[in-house]
């Protein structure tokens, strides 16, 4: 540092009598002090911070943690409790309870709006509990990735320091870090000293290369992160090491600043799915009431006597129970995969959508590849594999990082080291070693055979061209290499090219120009990238699930192909950002559902090609683990990132991943597809027959002289189909469930349920004759009519459970996947909870009336001619219904088909 390093220990300013000093460098409000931290010298940036090379004492580091807070991303706490149970009063569904709990306090329906109310409470509960369950597990997965790091700090202001480990939350503006390899920048830096420093800056702008950093560079254009005497949060050491003064921690790193943009995501396919459903019910329960109240006026002369009756039949239309069923299925789902396979759900939802994506976007380095390549081959100047040629290109690593007194080797010297024998290292005795120099683009060394007196041999590795040019070969010969090189190179291979010469003991072997003339070239040695362990396998079963995996990367294509090539991807087409830039959005996305590779690519790039997925219908998931990954992680559907991301990245993540293992993304859609297809099928048989009966009341209403049915027996009805259906939260899927995307789609529930709901209302209807013919009893019709109904609506209710939840109706085309989860059909498993819910629902329709809680609520027994009438009646509507799920499935699948055949 020079002149301006004239007592390294002193600290910055006059020691006032009180104790602690005082800042003697510029005031806040001065230009100096304004200076961004690339226009400003190593003396003003130590001067402003109040520090010096040897660090802050304890007290001091201990006053500006109190005052500058923890070295934490802002926001990253979790909502407390109450919080989550507020929010979750804004899901459509609670609304639509709520609205019509206040309708029935409104017309003095005490009952009826307790009842609703206490639903409401009891569903904003499971799904608070649910989230911050969740959250408790994302603090947890917080602390497992918390680390030390190294400080510099004195016990007082005349001690000398001392180098000690302390958590990264400590970290003040002014402390002395000290980094090595592997270590993750703490906080933003200004580095003191550097030794062959190489940084990684993936995770802020998506360079695949680490980057050199030095105290004696000059700013790059536009300083801030080309600057190379800047390391900032979010980054990790590569290779060398080096001393550095933290100048920013917590809200006012650069991390803190790409937290503080990203903004609120967009709604998920789940929250646009169940706003659209919400909607729906909305306005068939609104519209309800009126066109009750006025058909009975019209029709039979009723006033505003009907108005409870109108209230419990939109209460009926209304699936109460479905706010409780959707928390609970996503919240097992999220706790299995918290449990099992160390995946976290950040928001329920997610789980719904990773059920529902059909598209995963990744990028190659650090998902599907790790972070170092390995040797794939070694070639003669034939092409033809030769051991030798790996045995020279170690021994010049080996030598150069040893002789030349590197702090640790590059990438591909390490990749050559872990694949060489041993033997060959020790082989030789080096003498010399001229280090990789980016401007020659090779590196040499001189070695000594031993049992060689008199010779020495000079090893000269690194770029093709570099390494041909100076052999001595023909013009023609020198090409035919070239093209060799190029070859491996356009199969996203890297390539060294590997020549020797022998020498005479004493020639010059170093200094500016090195005898590096007339080589004997040796061969070439071609590196891939490392795949990740689980990469392959993962890759394999979401295929196998119908996902479809974009790598979005930006590495050079030839390399992101063959990565793909190497895990099974089949590469249907290559996209670079030069060629993106020239599409419109509309020529992008159908570009991009034909295309598998996206090189080159930028934040923004990502980010649109994302939406441009998302745009084609598909339901887009993105796996990313860098600060460069998260406007595209928000923008897609469902955001994945791994344990060790980018901390802004994971905040931002919907799932996260505990470890390195891919399947568990598998997993997770797995979980996803058995809690969205139990939801389907829930909506489906619910608001069906929901409808169905809604239908019959309403005629019914209008043919009688009587109300059909009383309020209170109306509500009754629909808690117990509601209390029963909720073992569809714990019903097992069929495997064929879990192979395709489960999506739910408002449209197509409504004609399912329009369809299913008119038969339901047939079968109702059908009753009235078996009521007429059957029950003729004086002066008790009234009553008997009630009972009858009852529980026929009871009985048909369960045998809906039962038939459309039995093999493949589940959720063809857009309500679902083949298979829906139901209880039969499953080759011979006992029978699930549905079945078990269905036989309680049958049981309490036939039992209920002719017991006391039934002549409360104004039931009584039926003659015994009734049931087989019944029987008659519900045998007729289960071989229809069977018809009816029967065509829906060719209907479905044929859509389904349509839909499929453009695509391939």
């Amino acid at each position: 540092m020079g002149r301006a390093e004239v007592d390294p220990g002193a600290p910055f300013g006059p020691r006032t009598p009180s104790g602690p000093r005082t800042p003697s460098g510029p005031r806040p409000d001065t230009p100096a002090a304004s200076l961004p931290e690339h226009a400003a010298s190593l003396l003003e940036v130590l001067r402003r911070l109040d520090s010096s090379p040897r660090g802050l004492s304890e007290a001091q580091a201990g006053e500006r943690l109190a005052r500058c807070g923890e070295n934490t991303v802002p926001d990253a706490r979790d909502p407390s409790w109450p919080r989550l149970f507020a929010r979750s009063l804004r899901d459509p569904f609670t609304a639509v309870l709520l609205c019509l709990g206040l309708v029935s306090a409104a017309v003095l329906a005490w009952g009826t709006a307790s009842v609703i109310l206490l639903l409401v409470v009891v569903s904003c509960l499971l799904r608070a509990s649910g989230e911050h369950r969740a959250g408790r597990s994302t603090a947890a997965l917080r602390r497992l990735v918390a680390t030390t790091v190294t400080v510099q700090r004195r016990s007082g202001q005349d001690t000398p320091p001392v180098t000690r480990e302390i958590p990264v939350e400590e970290l003040v503006p002014g402390d002395v870090v000290r980094l090595g390899p592997g270590d993750l920048i703490p906080a933003d830096v200004r580095l003191l000293r550097a030794t062959g420093l190489t940084v990684h800056q993936a995770a802020l702008t998506g360079e695949s290369a680490p980057v050199e950093k030095s105290t004696a560079g000059a700013p790059g254009e536009g300083g801030g992160l080309q600057d190379p005497r800047l390391c900032f949060q979010g980054s990790n050491v590569a290779s060398g090491s080096a001393t550095a003064v933290v100048t920013a921690t917590g809200g006012d790193t650069r991390f803190a600043a790409a937290h503080r943009g990203t903004g609120k995501p967009p709604a998920t396919t789940f929250e646009r799915s169940v706003r659209g459903v919400s909607w729906i019910l909305i306005r068939f329960a609104l519209l309800t009431p009126p066109l009750v109240l006025m058909a009975n006026a019209a029709l039979r002369g009723r006033g505003l006597e009907t108005l409870p009756f109108a209230v419990a039949v939109a209460v009926g239309l209304t699936p109460e129970m479905l706010p409780v069923l959707v928390t609970t299925c996503l919240a097992r789902g999220a706790a299995l995969l918290a449990r099992t396979h160390g995946v976290i759900v950040r928001r329920l939802p997610a789980l719904h959508d990773i059920g529902a994506m059909d598209v995963l976007c990744v990028d190659k380095t650090g998902t599907l590849t790790q972070d170092r390549p390995v040797v794939h081959r070694a070639l003669d100047a034939e092409g033809r594999d030769d051991p030798d040629v790996l045995r020279w290109a170690a021994a010049a690593a080996w030598w150069s990082l040893q002789l030349a007194d590197l702090p640790a080797p590059d990438a591909l010297d390490e990749a050559l080291l872990t694949a060489a024998d041993e033997d060959a290292l020790t082989a030789y005795e080096g003498l010399t070693a001229l280090p990789f120099d980016p401007a020659r683009r090779l590196a040499t060394v001189t070695v000594r055979t031993p049992g060689r007196l008199g010779t020495q041999t000079l090893i000269t590795k690194g770029a093709a061209e570099a390494v041909l040019e100076r052999c001595s070969l023909s013009d023609d010969e020198r090409s035919r290499l070239l093209e060799l090189a190029e070859a491996q190179a356009a199969d996203g291979l890297r390539v060294l090219a590997v020549a020797t010469a022998e020498r005479p003991a004493g020639t010059r072997t170093t200094g500016p120009r090195p005898d590096e003339r007339g080589l004997t070239f040796r061969g070439l040695v071609t590196l891939r990238d490392e795949l990740a362990p689980t990469a392959a396998e993962a890759l394999d079963r979401l295929a196998g699930r119908g996902v479809t995996v974009k790598v979005l990367t930006g590495d050079h294509p030839g390399t992101a192909a063959r990565a793909c090539r190497d895990l099974g991807i089949p590469v249907a087409g290559v996209l670079t950002a030069d060629r993106l830039d020239t599409l419109t959005d509309p020529e992008l996305t159908e570009l991009a559902r034909r295309t598998t590779v996206f090189a080159r690519c930028t934040p923004e790039h990502k980010t649109r090609i994302t939406r441009a997925l998302q745009a084609g219908g598909h339901t887009v998931g993105f796996l990313g683990d860098g600060v460069n990954d998260l406007a595209a992680l928000r923008t897609a559907d469902v955001g994945i990132a791994p344990r060790d991301a980018a901390g802004v990245t994971r905040e931002n993540a919907d799932l996260v991943l505990v470890g390195k293992d891919l399947t568990a993304i598998d997993h997770a859609v797995a979980a996803g597809r058995h809690a969205g297809g139990n939801i389907a099928t829930y909506l489906r048989i619910t608001l069906s027959s929901n409808l169905g009966n809604v239908i019959a009341m309403l005629s019914a209403g209008l043919l009688l002289p009587f109300l059909p049915m009383l309020p209170a027996q109306v509500l009754v009805q629909n808690l117990c189909f509601d209390a029963a259906q909720l073992a569809f939260a714990y019903d097992r899927p069929a495997p064929s469930a879990l192979r395709r995307p489960t999506v739910l789609d408002p449209r197509a529930l409504l004609r399912f349920i329009v369809g299913f709901g008119a038969l339901n209302a047939v079968a109702d209807l059908a009753t009235f004759g078996v009521l007429a013919f059957a029950l003729r009893g004086p002066g008790d019709d009234e009553a008997l009519f009630h009972s009858g109904w009852f529980t026929e609506n009871l009985l048909t209710q369960a045998v809906v459970m039962v038939l459309l939840s039995l093999g493949s109706l589940g959720s063809l085309g857009s309500l679902g996947s083949p298979g829906s989860p139901g209880s039969l059909g499953r080759g011979g498993r006992r029978p699930g909870p549905v079945i078990w819910s269905a036989a309680a629902l049958a049981a309490t329709g036939l039992l209920l009336p002719a017991s006391p809680p039934g002549a409360a609520l104004g039931l009584s027994a039926l003659p015994g001619v009734y049931y087989g009438l019944l029987a008659a009646v519900l045998a007729l509507y289960a071989v229809g219904l069977l018809a009816a799920r029967a065509r829906h499935e060719r209907h479905e699948r044929n859509r389904s088909g349509a839909r499929a055949r453009p695509r391939n």
